[in-house]
């Protein structure tokens, strides 16, 4: 005890010290206590709620719903016409791997700390509090921008689905107060709200507060229905392809000077590897199957097979579709393109005839896609800020479980008021990329811990253990830094600003409320 000098008296104890200890900021939570709170069942007063439905088959359709979106069919065109030409295939190949490396890492993360907090949690044990934190709060930002970004792509597809079967949907209404629309007889139309995009959120959201099972199921029809459009594509379109379109393979390189005098490069292998950066995108999203280890039967060995299983059988997809599309279009034919749908349509027109029928299915498969996306990154969001909450560095509101659903349901309803109200009156524009540079930032953590827990908790049991550490986890790591350098100036801002939004919580509420300052 220390004596002021008007003669008060402060008491200064363990939660005092920690709270100013600067060390603090890197304390960590153990390992023992993660895997013990993770554990649900009866009498369980940690986290006595989320029920374990889930097994390996539906974390798979969980990964794949998620990674499989508009990437897959408006990609691939652009990513053949501007940067790689048929080598666009190479491109998918090399973003696998480099996804693969991430993959990995989260596979032995996700079986050695089966939580929902997915690199949150992991970045708890391993780098201490205000790296985790940095980090699950970014990974929220991440989930709840892709969420409005794919629900207000679904408001244009389903305005082009209403176009297809004839219906007059009011444009005013598919817009936010802050876009318009220029009709072909040169009439401007002022937005209101863009409410299929609100609509799509608010359905997901209640889909996810009804019941994890529940979800799971309309999931896989969802993966079902997009997958099944995917192999038909593929197979319809393999005796069509000409193999001329894929002669040469890899396009010979060509210089572009641009407006402000820099120099772009298209085509030879630069283009290849410029392409692979551009499609990495169109993967992630598979660490969100990490978010529901607390619903997953069995974490340990299911969560590894769910991670690994869907980037592979995605990869396969990507493939096996970039293949037949280079290959019933000329890449030369995807130029100048501006409508996201036309690549796909424009390769299928040179079907048969009697095939042109599949060129209908494509936007209701798309809008499959979206809804399966969008319902798992709400669902990956709420599941973050449930671990955070339980740590103390959020409201107790947030892991709050409804008492027969069994969901997050004060968390999920916060959610679809909030990205509703966002799609429905910010513009378009306003939502970045879904996998941008805080996603990558994820990876690169999770990359880094794996190494680090090797070396300091080498003895602690696992489930599924990454090869050749540290070489796989370095190679993860570097890959995602290097695309990271790659993005717009835009995205380094929009994640300096949320982080910031963020370190002023974490100093004025989450820090003085952590539960690390209860320990004795």
């Amino acid at each position: 005890m220390i004596r002021g000098k008007d003669g008060a008296a402060f008491v200064f104890n363990h939660s005092t010290f920690t709270l100013f200890c600067p060390m603090s900021l890197f304390r960590k939570k153990a390992i023992e206590a993660i895997i013990t709170e993770a554990q649900t069942g009866e009498g369980d007063v940690v986290l006595p709620s989320l029920k374990r439905t889930l097994n390996a088959w539906h974390l798979i359709l969980l990964g794949i719903g998620v990674v499989i979106g508009a990437g897959l069919f408006s990609l691939t065109g652009k990513v053949a016409a501007d940067n790689a030409g048929p080598a666009v295939v190479f491109s998918y190949v090399i973003s696998g791997l480099a996804c693969a490396f991430a993959g990995l890492c989260y596979a032995e993360f996700a079986s050695t700390v089966p939580v929902a907090g997915s690199a949150y949690s992991y970045s708890y044990a391993t780098m201490g509090e205000l790296l985790a934190w940095i980090i699950g709060w970014d990974l929220v930002m991440e989930y709840a921008i892709g969420a409005g970004t794919v629900a207000v792509s679904w408001s244009a597809y389903f305005m082009k689905f209403c176009h297809q079967i004839g219906i007059d949907y009011p444009v005013q209404w598919a817009l936010s107060p802050f876009d318009h629309e220029v009709l072909a007889n040169g009439a401007q139309i002022q937005g209101i709200a863009n409410l299929p995009a609100a609509l799509i959120v608010v359905l997901m959201s209640l889909l996810l507060i009804r019941g994890t099972h529940e979800s799971a199921r309309f999931n896989a029809v969802m993966v079902t229905v997009k997958v099944a459009i995917v192999l038909l594509v593929v197979c319809i379109g393999w005796p069509y392809m000409n193999p001329a379109n894929h002669s040469p393979m890899i396009p010979a390189r060509v210089s572009e000077v641009l407006a402000n005098g820099h120099t772009i490069y298209h085509f030879g292998w630069q283009g290849v590897l410029t392409g692979a950066g551009l499609i990495f995108f169109a993967y992630i999203g598979f660490d969100a199957v990490s978010t529901a280890a607390q619903e997953a039967k069995n974490p340990q060995r299911d969560l590894p097979i769910g991670i690994l299983g869907s980037l592979f059988i995605c990869t396969i997809l990507y493939i096996l579709f970039s293949w037949v599309i280079t290959g019933l279009a000329h890449y030369t034919e995807f130029r100048g393109v501006v409508d996201k749908l036309a690549p796909v349509a424009t390769a299928l027109k040179n079907l048969p005839a009697q095939y042109h029928w599949l060129q209908q299915l494509i936007v209701p498969a798309i809008l499959c896609g979206f809804s399966s996306v969008i319902m798992v990154l709400l669902m990956g969001q709420s599941r973050v800020f449930i671990t955070m909450s339980q740590d103390g560095l959020l409201p107790k509101l947030f892991s709050d479980i409804h008492p027969t659903r069994h969901t997050p349901w004060k968390s999920n309803a916060l959610f679809a008021v909030v990205v509703g109200l966002a799609v429905a009156f910010l513009p378009g524009n306003a939502f970045g990329e879904m996998c941008s540079v805080g996603t990558l930032l994820a990876f690169v953590l999770v990359c880094i811990g794996v190494i680090v827990l090797r070396y300091t908790n080498p003895d602690l049991p696992r489930k599924f253990r990454c090869p050749w550490v540290p070489l796989v986890p370095a190679l993860g790591a570097l890959s995602c830094l290097l695309m990271m350098a790659f993005l717009p100036k835009d995205t380094w801002w929009r994640l300096l600003i949320w982080m910031a939004v963020g370190l002023v919580i974490y100093f004025t509420y989450s820090r003085r409320r952590s539960k690390l300052n209860e320990d004795p």
